[in-house]
């Protein structure tokens, strides 16, 4: 059964989009990987991945100078282990418009902390 949307589980959640969000604005895609389980399913905006390899692969694929914010709108807590958050990100570059996606994600708590699971991107209708 989900619970209902808990400030330590949008804590959690942030936490860990801190550090996905410092790897992107840093174009350091290894740090960005760091932040997913070592067999998390990864879907940009292109074909899905599993595990970190990819996660690298696609960020380091992106422009220079590319940063992001985001809002997260929901969370849900299915168990003690995990996380699930839907969130809306700002994709905005140095040279083209922004572009806006909407993001699931799950979090779970790993021996090394909370970490990515699952990641699906979207853009905004």
């Amino acid at each position: 059964m989900w619970t209902v949307v808990k400030v330590q589980d949008t804590e959690i959640l942030r936490g860990v989009l801190d550090q996905w969000k410092a790897g992107v604005d840093a174009h350091a895609p290894q740090q960005v990987a760091a932040v997913f389980t070592e067999d998390a399913v990864f879907q940009g905006l292109r074909p899905y991945s599993v595990g970190r390899d990819g996660v690298a692969e696609y960020y380091d694929s992106q422009p220079l100078g590319m940063i992001v914010s985001y809002r997260i709108l929901e969370t849900r807590r299915p168990t003690a282990e995990l996380v699930a958050g839907y969130v809306r990100a700002d994709f905005a570059f140095p040279d083209r418009a922004t572009i806006s996606l909407n993001v699931g994600v799950v979090v779970i708590h790993t021996e090394g902390g909370w970490r990515i699971l699952q990641y699906q991107a979207s853009p905004v209708a």
